[in-house]
């Protein structure tokens, strides 16, 4: 229960930080096109990457600040930084093709579920 509260945190902050950086660049940029979903994935598993990394290295980082940053910061912000870490630590460990799968099962997965859901929604009466 103690893991609860950092993760839930840190949840709601990257939750509004995702959202604010949406609306700001949503702003600016137009809807022409998702720059803002584009942009928060890419700096989301930036940040997961760093963080990994001073794991890693022993940089001091404890179980605490890896859940309110790791799972609560960044999965409030972005789930694409999960799922880059995911894919990196299958590659690493010499799980190539597994690594692969997983990127295309993730990706054409998701797409068609959001698609599905859709479809099924528009079946019920309103």
């Amino acid at each position: 229960m103690n893991s609860l509260f950092p993760v839930m945190i840190g949840g709601a902050i990257g939750a509004g930080a995702r959202h604010l950086v949406g609306q700001a660049m949503l702003a600016r940029l137009g809807p022409g096109f998702p720059w803002w979903t584009l942009a928060i994935n890419i700096a989301g598993s930036l940040l997961m990457g760093l963080l990994i990394g001073a794991l890693a290295r022993g940089d001091g980082v404890n179980d605490t600040l890896r859940l309110f940053v790791g799972v609560g910061v960044l999965g409030g912000f972005t789930t694409f930084s999960s799922f880059s870490m995911e894919f990196w630590m299958l590659f690493e460990r010499g799980q190539t093709a597994q690594a692969f799968a997983y990127v295309l099962a993730s990706a054409v997965g998701a797409i068609f579920a959001c698609g599905l859901g859709l479809f099924l929604m528009r079946q019920v009466p309103a």
